[in-house]
Order: structure tokens, then C-alpha cells, then sequence
């Protein structure tokens, strides 16, 4: 069975939200968002750095969420959730699939360290101020592309499985503008799905 190494409020969610779309058997093993966990020696021994998700599959273990959601579709999917390579809507799928880390979390890790993680007194207001500005530009794009869309490709995919839960997470920071309507809609559609609702509670 899948065994899944998992912090809440961090990407191993979009783990759990995806192998409940799929309706995957899984096992979690639920850790604190806390170095006393993630840093502990017996979760170094499954990530280098102590971070999740990691995913177990019998011998294989892997970390990156965006590599276990990609081994999880091409192994466990059976063509779900992914387009096939003749498929018109596979380039955009892989666009919207690595836009994702690529443009929009690195900004958001900054926020969610200035705000939230570090004490007040170790906070930097310019370097919070340079990340929403570099948010601000990088979901406008998502918005356009949403335009008459349910999903980032029209069906729900690994691209939202990626991309939505990082649009939910600028949702929950307040970051997401009036001027931006497609895409609060589809953070809304996201967060009405059963199987996201779970792992939003895991």
C-alpha cells in the first residue's frame, strides 16, 4: 500500500488530494509542521532536508510533490487526470503543471516565512513586499487562462492538482483580487470537491 509522510498546511495536501480523486488506497503517516519531526533523524533518513511529502511504494520511495504526483498518475491512473501526448491539451497541461512551482510558490514560501513563520522582529517588509508583487504578476495569467473553464485544462487534472492547491493556499493569504474572478471561481470549485475537502482535513 502507498504510505504517505505528511505535515498539514504544507504540498504533502495535494498528495492526499489526489489519491482521493483516484480513490487510491494510502496509509499517512501524520507528522507536526515542526523540526522536531520533519528534522528528526528517522525523517532525514526519507528526505535530506526534512521535508514533505514523501511517498513510499514498497521499495520506492520518492520525494518533490511534483514528481509523486507524476509517478502516482503514470503508475496508479490509468489515464486519469492526465492527457495523453497527442492530446491538444497537453502542452497547457504541462505549462499550467510547472508554472506552479516554477512562478507561483517560490513568492508564496517568501510570504509564508515573513508572515508566518519567522518571529516579528526577524521579518523583512521590502523582501515581503518584492514576493506579493511577484504574486500579484503571476496569477493573472492563471486567471486569463481559466476564462470559460471549469479547470486549467477543462477537466480536472494533475495541473490543478499542482496549481489548484497553490491558488487555494494565495486564496487563504489574501491574495487573490477582485479583478481576478475566473480564478477565485476555480479556487472555489476546488474547494467544494469532496476529496480536497478530506485532505484539506487531514
Amino acid at each position: 500500500m502507498l504510505k504517505l509522510h505528511f505535515a498539514p498546511n504544507s504540498r504533502a495536501g495535494r498528495i492526499v488530494w489526489l489519491l482521493e480523486e483516484l480513490g487510491l488506497p494510502y496509509e499517512i503517516n501524520r507528522m507536526d509542521f515542526h523540526p522536531k519531526d520533519l528534522k528528526s533523524d528517522e525523517h532525514r533518513a526519507r528526505h535530506p532536508l526534512g521535508r514533505v511529502p514523501v511517498l513510499d511504494d514498497g521499495d520506492v520511495r520518492l520525494f518533490e510533490s511534483g514528481a509523486i504526483v507524476e509517478y502516482v498518475l503514470a503508475r496508479y491512473g490509468k489515464g486519469a487526470m492526465k492527457p495523453g501526448v497527442d492530446d491538444p491539451e497537453f502542452p497547457a497541461y504541462l505549462q499550467w503543471f510547472h508554472y506552479c512551482e516554477g512562478m507561483v510558490m517560490p513568492p508564496i514560501n517568501t510570504i509564508v516565512v515573513h508572515t508566518v513563520l519567522l518571529p516579528p522582529e526577524r521579518r523583512d517588509e521590502v523582501v515581503l513586499g518584492q514576493a506579493q508583487r511577484l504574486v500579484g504578476k503571476a496569477l493573472p495569467p492563471v486567471d486569463e487562462a481559466l476564462e470559460g473553464r471549469d479547470y486549467l485544462i477543462g477537466d480536472l487534472s494533475g495541473a490543478d492538482i499542482m496549481l489548484g492547491h497553490a491558488s487555494f493556499m494565495c486564496g487563504r493569504l489574501g491574495l487573490i483580487s477582485k479583478d481576478m474572478p475566473n480564478l477565485q471561481g476555480y479556487v472555489d470549485r476546488i474547494a467544494a470537491r469532496p476529496a480536497f475537502q478530506k485532505a484539506m482535513a487531514s
